[in-house]
């Protein structure tokens, strides 16, 4: 995780700010989605918490599961919520993911 891009650069030093203790196989995989080009356009903290989010929901959670079983998405995000901000935590974040989709 070394060298890059200025945006590259930005988004590592995000992530050590944002989740500390991620683990090294994680923090990579947050990288490459929040490097994607989907997210280009937004500031590198806006787009690094989405694919943490993002990364958090669908690799450590059953939200998938759920998906799978019927749920729709946001009773799925419901259900997953605390086990996300679990996980956050674990990882210093001091950010939660609200229950409100608009928060």
């Amino acid at each position: 995780m070394t060298g890059g891009t200025k945006r590259q650069k930005s988004m590592r030093k995000a992530v050590r700010v944002l989740i500390p203790r991620v683990p090294m196989a994680d923090a990579e995989a947050i990288l490459a989605l929040a490097l994607a080009g989907h997210l280009r356009h937004l500031p590198p903290s806006i787009a690094l918490w989405q694919a943490t989010t993002s990364h958090v929901r669908h690799a450590l959670t059953d939200y998938d599961t759920l998906l799978d079983e019927g749920y729709d998405r946001d009773a799925a995000r419901h259900f997953v919520r605390e086990d996300m901000n679990d996980v956050l935590r674990g990882w210093g974040c001091n950010r939660e993911v609200p229950d409100d989709p608009e928060d």
